[in-house]
């Protein structure tokens, strides 16, 4: 009986430190994030939702809670989350080009099977994000799952910058995804006239 009351205990007090830890991440309180993980926290400890800390910090910006998670000894940079997911791809996709130098510095996997961070910054804003990812020496025409480039999806949703950079480096038209659809389709989708006639004309 005395063992299990103290298990229990043990339970709750985890529990409440886990909760403390990620409500203190999601307001980018660095200071009760540092003591925590001074206090033996894992830094690779998944929220509720499964999603890893270093991860949550580089989706919501909390740069300051990130500092304290990247300079813990047992911070495991390239965890994945359950969808395989790296704070390296979020860091490219929200176009935190500082960081993906940083964790890229630190160790983090520029390529990877499926979906690289490459295809993550050539979804989301930052061209500069993407030519650090090439000068580090991303493939350019690395397919995803479904075969899908970085130019393909650039095309939908990244600025034209991005399209250029990644034809400038070698980036191909002609390739094609699982359901036969190319970088001009991709534009056509996202609603990119302009853009969907410039590329097709250049395929050409």
């Amino acid at each position: 009986m005395v063992y299990l009351a103290v298990s229990s205990n043990v339970s709750v007090a985890q529990s409440d430190e886990h909760v403390r830890f990620f409500r203190a991440l999601n307001v980018d309180a660095a200071d009760i994030v540092s003591d925590l993980l001074a206090r033996g926290f894992d830094p690779n400890t998944p929220s509720e939702k499964g999603q890893l800390p270093l991860y949550l910090a580089m989706r919501e910006g909390c740069f300051r809670s990130a500092e304290a998670l990247l300079a813990n000894a047992q911070l495991r940079v390239d965890a994945t989350n359950a969808a395989g997911e790296t704070a390296l791809m979020m860091a490219a996709l929200r176009g935190h080009t500082a960081w993906v130098r940083r964790l890229l510095d630190r160790g983090a996997l520029l390529q990877r099977d499926g979906w690289t961070p490459l295809h993550y910054a050539a979804s989301g804003p930052g061209t500069a994000t993407a030519a650090l990812l090439l000068d580090r020496g991303a493939r350019v025409d690395q397919p995803s799952p479904n075969r899908s480039t970085a130019l393909m999806l650039a095309a939908r949703y990244a600025p034209e910058d991005t399209v250029d950079l990644l034809l400038a480096r070698g980036a191909s038209l002609k390739l094609r995804n699982e359901q036969g659809l190319g970088a001009v389709d991709f534009a056509r989708l996202g609603g990119r006239e302009h853009l969907a006639t410039r590329l097709q004309q250049a395929e050409r």
